[in-house]
């Protein structure tokens, strides 16, 4: 291990890009390309600004980002280091011309979306908290808000993680996103009430509110999320991901977020936020939640189906204490419950701080993977939403996406497309790419093998005529396309959050 290293940085004052930002994507990058190796000990805050000729707080949260991310440990007393990174071996991405790529080895590569990694996960401590949960004896009256420890730990991690002020009376346990959004319905909607869903969106809340009686009502989003100007009249509930739009990956900003509380304010309707992967950002600060601006109008819905696991089967809801309560009512009268020994071996893993490691673990290797997803499908298409979660959209013309989607097929690649995503017919089009499921190896084969046929059907449809050609990319400087008509009926399938 190298104890001293000359970091070859420089910054740009002339760039629009805040010298923050710059730093921080200078150093992950240098960690991504082995510049910075695991364990390197990087310059005191006070020597790089010195080095940079830049304020030490620049430096500082520079720092601050990349350990919040994972990239860094903090070592007490011994200064800053390059956290634990496996360099994956680099291959060259297929030009135009380049020949096929090799097929993949047996079994398809999943890259289909809402699917985290499960495979890397401390084996001593989730033993240790099944142990610690086999040790309670089997409870006869399960409590509907959660176990009373639990509803503590996960208010302090929303604190910690999310900036939340919330205590035990504000939390309800979940069995996660699904049951969430279930004893939403079950509490604020009834037969014939409108609930506004994102248009494209989660399709499992649609599928919700229409269970419960409720008339399930499209509403439209641009690159930056849900266009609050666009929403339909008469809501009781709206539905809607901020953190990290689901499928196109728009995160809202400060000023539409006050305008959509505002807008809730004067409507009476209730925001349900589903915050399924706001852990997981890069190159991005974190965003407040909506429910952290105005909590008597948010309902907040978490799941440890992307931080640990689906088959954990724990989330939570987040509510004013009176509406908590009425829900908690309610969960009693139709007899549904979480697992108790579920949350205690949850609470163990949260009360021993193994939870966080894991998260710090998982932020590091999601970053490794969202870089391999750019690197190799950035100079093929247009992608969005690459600043935070488990998934982009690689946006394609309409009628390259089937042929893509069935040509990747055959080499043993899964894909997914916008069009399962939307209640009506699709405004947008292109690959909801997921990077969570797939191994790392497996990753970057499987994106060379679909940047190689997006190249080969763009070629084909220049040569035939039969639709747009160009490669649709953009750079960050260069506006989206803002918004997109949607109607008529339409079904899709996601895995469970």
């Amino acid at each position: 291990m190298r104890t001293h290293v000359d970091l070859p940085v420089s910054l740009s004052r002339e760039s629009a890009e805040p010298l923050i930002t710059q730093l921080a994507g200078r150093l992950r990058q240098a960690m991504l390309d082995g510049t910075l190796s695991s364990g390197e000990r990087l310059p005191s805050t006070r020597a790089l600004a010195a080095q940079l000729a830049v304020s030490r707080t620049v430096v500082t949260e520079a720092y601050q980002q990349l350990y919040a991310e994972g990239w860094l440990d903090g070592r007490h007393g011994s200064g800053t280091f390059v956290a634990a990174i496996e360099q994956a071996p680099r291959q060259p991405a297929g030009g135009a011309h380049a020949p096929a790529p090799p097929p993949p080895p047996a079994g398809l590569i999943d890259l289909t979306s809402g699917k985290p990694w499960v495979r890397d996960y401390d084996h001593a401590a989730w033993k240790r908290a099944w142990r610690k949960a086999a040790d309670l004896p089997p409870g006869d009256n399960p409590d509907p808000y959660g176990l009373p420890r639990l509803r503590e730990l996960l208010a302090e991690h929303l604190r910690r993680v999310r900036g939340m002020a919330v205590g035990p009376e504000n939390i309800l346990v979940t069995r996660g996103t699904g049951n969430g959004l279930d004893l939403c319905a079950l509490a604020l909607l009834g037969p014939g009430a409108r609930a506004g869903v994102e248009e494209p969106g989660y399709h499992v809340a649609r599928t919700v509110f229409a269970a419960r009686g409720a008339e399930v009502v499209p509403c439209p989003v641009d690159e930056d999320g849900v266009v609050v100007d666009g929403l339909p009249a008469g809501l009781r509930v709206l539905y809607t991901t901020p953190a990290h739009q689901f499928p196109l990956g728009g995160r809202l900003p400060i000023p539409r977020r006050e305008r959509l509380l505002a807008w809730a304010r004067s409507t009476g309707a209730t925001i349900v936020e589903d915050d399924y992967d706001a852990e997981f950002r890069y190159d991005v600060a974190p965003l407040p939640a909506l429910y952290g601006l105005d909590p008597a109008r948010v309902v907040l819905l978490g799941t440890l189906s992307k931080t640990l696991a689906p088959d954990v089967g724990v989330g939570w809801l987040a509510g004013e204490p009176g509406l908590v309560r009425r829900i908690a009512g309610l969960r009693e009268a139709v007899a549904d419950r979480t697992s108790g020994p579920v949350q205690q071996a949850v609470a163990t893993l949260l009360e021993r701080g193994d939870l966080d490691r894991h998260l710090r673990r998982m932020r590091l290797e999601y970053a490794r993977r969202r870089a391999v997803v750019v690197e190799l499908l950035g100079p093929a298409c247009r992608l969005r939403g690459d600043t935070a979660g488990l998934h982009v959209l690689a946006e394609l013309p309409e009628a390259l996406v089937p042929v893509v989607v069935e040509r990747a097929r055959e080499r043993g690649v899964l894909l997914d497309s916008t069009r399962r995503h939307h209640h009506g017919d699709p405004g947008l089009h292109g690959l909801v790419i997921g990077y969570g499921s797939a191994s790392l190896p497996d990753l970057r084969r499987g994106c060379e093998s679909v940047a190689a046929l997006i190249r080969t059907a763009r070629a084909e449809a220049a040569r035939t005529g039969a639709g747009p050609a160009g490669n649709g990319r953009r750079t960050s400087g260069q506006p989206a396309a803002r918004a997109w008509p949607t109607s008529g009926p339409g079904q899709g399938r996601e895995s469970a959050r």
